[in-house]
């Protein structure tokens, strides 16, 4: 029979927080509040000196009231300019902290324990338990309140120092508990930050990943895997041709095999390129109007095809990457007209003329679309066209829309946010200057 240890969690007052792998901010942050732990000591003085003074007989004690007051002015403005370099000797060398419980006994000793000047004391347990934790706070709040005890032996003749010395006590052992939870907090804030930034780097990196294979995927699908499968009908007919023997038929069928694998060997050195030399992706601008012009004549010279195609009077600049994205949504819906519509009319319509947006359409007059086609479900039975071209206008901010043609088949009809104007380059402006 074994016995199950219960598993205890961190409580309040515990063992300190360990600080997170990058404490540069938290220690800023710490930094920061010891030096406004030395400011309040600094106002405290200034504002009890006084009245300590004014409760004070003449003489002796009170010069020795006035020297305690300066030497504590002086020591904590000193601290609050140099705090930079005097703070990460405090806490590489905790015996430092020595000095100010000496500062603590002069002062208590000087003024008494009744006097406002006793309450400046109450920064040394708070200031160390930002710099050294619960064992530090705990040794030098054990320390301070030693001095206290004796300080009290020292003046018990005088009436309320009791109550007074008392009532220090509590406020150095408050003083020590919140500067160590603040400390605590801190360390543990920043841990908490540093593992959400860590969670988001590790998310936006896989978003990136899963990005670029989305990219790659559809480069593939419209350029590679289309020249592949144009060519294994090419090695098919090749098959079928020997049987005849006809040498003029091998040796024209032949020849489409070999312009086919040459195609798929260039367009797998530009996929190559464009992996390289990605930031030369998106340099440039492109005539949207012009490109899409040599890609219809293109098309209907190899479809046979009868193409219309309406474009805007004025060029229609974009960045290379938009125009890439647009261009390859072109290619693929006229692909499908002429593979899978069986098209005789294809329609290309680029409307620009609003000044928020361009529309391009592309309608046939095939069999259509199914009433259910949906990118996502062609993607699963492996036709993965529609879902690039989608995934394209996304890219593009813009949308993509399935319809019906006024020729009677299928609309593939994309809209996109206008671009921003070019900006105006150096040499640009030199040459019109």
């Amino acid at each position: 029979m074994s016995s199950r240890v219960p598993r205890t969690t961190p409580g309040y007052l515990e063992d300190d927080a360990p600080p997170p792998p990058s404490v540069r901010l938290q220690l800023g942050a710490l930094q920061a509040l010891c030096r406004q732990t030395v400011a309040v000591r600094l106002a405290t003085v200034v504002i009890g000196a006084p009245f300590a003074l004014a409760n004070t007989s003449s003489g002796a004690p009170r010069y020795a009231v006035l020297t305690a007051a300066v030497l504590g002015v002086m020591t904590s403005y000193a601290l609050l300019r140099d705090w930079e370099r005097v703070g990460p000797r405090l806490l590489a060398h905790p015996a430092l902290m020595a000095l100010d419980l000496l500062f603590v006994a002069t002062l208590l000793l000087t003024a008494s324990p009744v006097s406002p000047l006793a309450y400046a004391t109450v920064c040394t347990p708070l200031l160390s338990g930002l710099l050294y934790g619960w064992r530090g706070a705990g040794v030098l709040t054990g320390l301070q309140l030693t001095v206290v005890l004796g300080v009290f032996r020292a003046w018990e003749h005088r009436p309320g120092v009791g109550a007074s010395t008392l009532l220090i006590a509590g406020f150095c052992v408050a003083a020590g508990i919140i500067g160590v939870t603040l400390r605590n907090l801190m360390f543990r804030f920043g841990a908490a930050g540093e593992a959400l930034a860590e969670a988001n780097a590790r998310l936006a990196a896989a978003e990136a990943v899963e990005s670029e294979r989305a990219r790659l995927a559809r480069e593939m699908h419209d350029s590679l895997a289309k020249t592949l499968y144009g060519l294994a009908l090419s090695a098919e007919a090749l098959a079928v041709s020997a049987r005849h023997r006809d040498p003029a038929v091998l040796e024209r069928q032949a020849a489409q095999v070999a312009d086919a694998a040459r195609s798929a060997a260039a367009e797998s050195r530009a996929l190559l390129r464009d992996l390289r030399h990605r930031s030369d992706f998106t340099a440039g601008r492109t005539d949207l109007a012009a490109e899409l012009t040599a890609r219809t004549r293109a098309f209907a010279a190899r479809s046979g095809a009868e193409t219309e195609l309406n474009l805007p009077g004025t060029p229609l600049l974009l960045p290379y990457a938009a125009a890439h994205d647009v261009l390859s949504i072109a290619s693929e819906a006229l692909e499908n007209t002429h593979r899978h519509a069986r098209a005789g009319r294809v329609r290309i319509a680029l409307d620009a003329t609003g000044p928020e947006a361009f529309d391009l359409r592309i309608g046939d007059d095939g069999i259509g679309l199914p009433p259910t086609a949906v990118p996502e479900d062609l993607a699963e039975t492996g036709h993965f066209g529609l879902l690039g071209m989608a995934e394209r206008a996304v890219s593009l901010r813009g949308r993509l829309r399935l319809g019906r043609s006024p020729l009677g088949g299928a609309e593939i009809h994309l809209r996109v946010p206008a671009p921003d104007p070019a900006p105006h380059r150096p040499q640009e402006e030199a040459a019109h200057a």
